[in-house]
């Protein structure tokens, strides 16, 4: 099958590996053409436009950073649905607003495109293994088309209903993760009197109850964040997770919620950004907070 991934960075570059070691023919499209260099020796065609990889391919696939960017690759110039849509499957992969999700998929409809929502729960390792965790919207038709792509990105796929579906669950999946990472960098502040060693301090909290899953697996990464070296290579990183957050924010304002704690780590993520750990992985926030 002949697909298209349009937006290269960590997570599009990753599943575009993944599909091309399957035995797909990819064809990949940047905003940066720089970003599709490493693509393109690896053997894959590098389209000049959107329009010109949907018009190339059987299905594209976006995974984009927000809503903004995402608008611009559909209804942009030379965007996606600027092509003939007719017969094409269109799958997004990006975490943006329910409402963008829903606004795309009339779209795509009334353009002849069958189109699903496949936001996903896992980083750069499991996008480029398949074992990501897909969280669909769509129609029952679509999906099923869609189906046979999916599962060879991911390790479960969870139809949950029609597009927007998929970005409301996302939302609420992604909201207590990063809400923990400046949980427990808090946490870890209050510990800074005991004046313990970070591979022990976080060997004892890993061992606890109140310890999420994703520092259990990360324990040397917190360990040595601790200590002052950040990961080389973010798996998520603070831009990422703070534009997440703003997300989550947004859409609760439409349901007439307040997140305070949501709140309280979009604040803190701002503030790293800020302070140039953008282009960090997210628990570089965990870190600094800890180092207050």
């Amino acid at each position: 099958m002949k697909i298209g991934v349009c937006g290269t960075g960590k997570m599009g570059s990753a599943i575009a590996q993944r599909l091309k070691s399957v035995g797909h023919d990819v064809v990949v499209w940047n905003r940066d053409a720089s970003k599709t260099a490493p693509l393109a020796a690896a053997g894959m065609t590098v389209a000049a436009s959107p329009r010109e990889l949907v018009n190339a391919c059987d299905a594209s696939i976006t995974m984009v950073l927000d809503d903004r960017a995402l608008d611009a690759v559909y209804r942009g110039d030379n965007g996606l649905f600027s092509a003939q849509g007719a017969g094409k499957l269109a799958i997004d992969m990006s975490t943006v607003l329910p409402a963008s999700e829903e606004s795309i998929a009339a779209e795509a409809k009334s353009k002849g495109f069958a189109f699903v929502e496949c936001p996903v729960g896992g980083t750069v390792g499991p996008a480029r293994d398949g074992k990501l965790f897909g969280l669909v919207g769509g129609s029952d038709a679509d999906v099923a088309r869609a189906r046979p792509v999916l599962e060879q990105m991911c390790r479960r796929i969870e139809h949950v209903g029609p597009p927007g579906a998929g970005a409301r669950l996302k939302l609420a999946v992604n909201l207590p993760l990063l809400v923990y990472w400046q949980a427990l960098g808090e946490a870890f502040a209050l510990c800074k009197p005991l004046g313990l060693p970070p591979e022990r301090l976080v060997d004892i909290m890993a061992d606890t109850s109140g310890t999420a899953a994703a520092m259990k697996m990360r324990a040397a990464d917190m360990a040595r964040a601790l200590g002052g070296q950040l990961p080389a290579t973010a798996s998520f990183d603070v831009r990422a997770a703070r534009k997440d957050l703003t997300v989550m924010a947004a859409y609760a304002r439409t349901l007439g919620l307040e997140l305070p704690a949501t709140a309280a780590a979009l604040a803190s993520f701002s503030e790293a950004a800020e302070a140039g750990l953008a282009d960090k992985d997210a628990i570089a926030v965990t870190a600094r907070w800890a180092a207050k």
